[in-house]
C-alpha cells in the first residue's frame, strides 16, 4: 500500500499539470484620455463625468438615490 501523497506533493502535481500560456514580452504604456472640446487631459480630482478646465461631458447620465449613489454629481 502506497503511502497518501502529503499536501506540498498534491500541490506540486496540480502546477505541473496546469496549462502554461506562452509568455509575451511588451513594452510598457499608459493610456490617457483628453477631452474632444478643449484637448486638455483628465483631471483626476474631477472625477470621470466632465472635463475640469472646459465642463465638457464625457459621460452622461441620470443619478439616482441608491444605497451608495446620491442624485448629485458622485465623481468629486
Amino acid at each position: 500500500m502506497e503511502k497518501p501523497l502529503s499536501i506540498v506533493e498534491r500541490m506540486e502535481q496540480l502546477a505541473l499539470q496546469q496549462k502554461r500560456e506562452k509568455f509575451t514580452e511588451k513594452q510598457a504604456g499608459i493610456t490617457t484620455v483628453t477631452c474632444p472640446n478643449c484637448g486638455s487631459g483628465r483631471a483626476k480630482d474631477d472625477g470621470l463625468t466632465r472635463c475640469a478646465y472646459c465642463g465638457f461631458e464625457f459621460i452622461k447620465q441620470t443619478l439616482s438615490n441608491g444605497v451608495h449613489i446620491k442624485d448629485r454629481d458622485n465623481s468629486k
